[in-house]
């Protein structure tokens, strides 16, 4: 039998985590309300996989940075075939491509593509605030930043193709994680120095798990905006560029 001091114990830690512990036991199972609770955020993460993009909200919300607005999608034409052919939500389509062709002969520093990924509840809930936090930190280095770029139906490598028209020298995509049962809204966040076609994931860098009840949108920037300094200065990004100090060196720098 588990003792008093152990049960204690047990639930001490579900201060500092969602993760389902210490349930408790009602007979030989779990006790209802602990059941129904799985269900339910089982639900919500199915939910999240099949939720939309709030297009017209979001792009109200990225205008407010006073930078032009792409609304492009995918070659995934719906979710169910989004899902079955992660490929198709790598490429974008044509229309995507005739959009971004007048800009063929423009150059920028950093290319922020926003799009639904596996969640589309994250960049409902969480693109606004984490790009509040970071604007005014890319501004501050006078770091040229393209046209925002809301994208329908896309995978993380999709950036590197809208970066590639419009000549960026880094990628910075925002997009919903793949839900879990307590994190049915967490927000990723990639970046990719001299991106181009065909890179593969060795050469990126993650920021993860942003939202409120995880990673702070404060925090995020900072990490981001450090990642986004070193990759400038090293001139490289992934397995080679390495998190040290993400508050060192935030003010004061120029790319």
């Amino acid at each position: 039998m588990q003792s008093n001091k152990n049960i204690s114990a047990s639930q001490s830690i579900k201060k500092y985590t969602q993760a389902r512990i210490a349930l408790g036991k009602k007979g030989v199972s779990v006790p209802a309300k602990e059941m129904l609770q799985f269900k339910m955020d089982h639900a919500h993460a199915r939910d999240a996989v099949f939720s939309l993009l709030e297009i017209d909200k979001l792009s109200k919300e990225l205008k407010s940075f006073n930078l032009p607005v792409f609304l492009l999608k995918s070659k995934a034409t719906d979710k169910h075939l989004y899902l079955k052919r992660p490929d198709l939500g790598r490429k974008l389509d044509e229309n995507s491509i005739e959009q971004l062709s007048v800009l063929r002969d423009m150059q920028y520093d950093v290319c922020i593509a926003i799009t639904d990924g596996l969640s589309a509840t994250a960049i409902n809930n969480h693109a606004k605030n984490i790009l509040v936090a970071l604007m005014p930190l890319l501004n501050k280095a006078n770091i040229k930043i393209a046209p925002l770029c809301l994208i329908e139906r896309g995978r993380v490598a999709i950036a590197d193709e809208v970066s590639s028209w419009m000549n960026a020298k880094l990628s910075l995509i925002l997009i919903g994680e793949r839900p879990g049962l307590s994190s049915p809204d967490s927000l990723g966040a990639y970046i990719t120095y001299n991106p181009s076609i065909g890179l593969k994931d060795e050469r990126r860098n993650c920021v993860s798990n942003i939202r409120p009840e995880g990673l702070k949108y404060k925090e995020a920037a900072n990490k981001i905006f450090y990642l986004i300094k070193e990759a400038f200065r090293l001139k490289l990004s992934g397995v080679e560029l390495k998190e040290n100090d993400t508050n060192a060196s935030l003010n004061n720098w120029h790319i």
